[in-house]
């Protein structure tokens, strides 16, 4: 299986400028832990976690930290350049990316282009799947997924 398989396709993004209270308000209407940044080309040029916008409210120690803490917009609290995968990559690579890097989700990207994401519960639910259905080839996977969508 690969990211195309199991990734979330309709990805809640913001743009650079989006208010940090906004993209808080996304997190929760939507149930999800991050963001990613895009430009004006869909382009991922950074991704907002839970974990950055606690950061503003911990303090820290040098100019870059000032800027996260007291930031207003995506661009000043986002972490820049995040990882991405492709939609061929395999889960057995983004799983130990994931692991390796300790985060939590990765975008999925065509050409530079945000057309996904996958998560750690997108990864469980790939390998739960696979589990149940053995026999199923991945194009019977897309086919079906494609199906569904």
């Amino acid at each position: 299986m690969q990211a195309i398989d199991i990734m979330t396709p309709k990805v809640v993004s913001v743009g650079p400028d989006t208010e940090v209270r906004d993209i808080a308000q996304l997190l929760l209407q939507h149930r999800i832990s991050a963001v990613p940044v895009v430009d004006g080309d869909r382009k991922v040029i950074g991704i907002v976690s839970e974990g950055d916008l606690m950061r503003r409210f911990t303090g820290g120690k040098d100019a870059g930290d000032y800027v996260k803490t007291h930031g207003r917009k995506a661009h000043e609290v986002m972490t820049p350049d995040p990882l991405t995968v492709e939609e061929n990559t395999p889960l057995h690579t983004i799983a130990r990316m994931l692991e390796k890097h300790h985060i939590k989700r990765v975008p999925v990207v065509r050409e530079g282009i945000l057309v996904g994401i996958v998560s750690r519960a997108n990864l469980l639910q790939g390998i739960a799947n696979a589990a149940v259905a053995p026999t199923q080839s991945p194009s019977d996977d897309r086919h079906i997924r494609e199906a569904i969508l």
